[in-house]
């Protein structure tokens, strides 16, 4: 269970943080809907805990 935490749901929590930051510096920087921003900006709060709690579960799981 820790090996597949570590190698598979580690990684992807933390690439779906990077693409929707990514999505929203690229609307930004095109000067794109201020909505479109403030709902990206919220889903990558959200995926920063989900990621968190995955981060944290790994570590928890790999040191029992």
């Amino acid at each position: 269970m820790a090996n597949f935490m570590s190698t598979y749901l580690v990684p992807i929590a933390i690439v779906a943080v990077a693409i929707v930051l990514l999505l929203g510096l690229v609307n930004m920087m095109r000067g794109g809907s201020p909505n479109t921003s403030q709902k990206l900006m919220r889903l990558r709060v959200l995926l920063q805990f989900v990621a968190i709690v995955v981060i944290m579960a790994a570590i928890w799981v790999m040191r029992g």
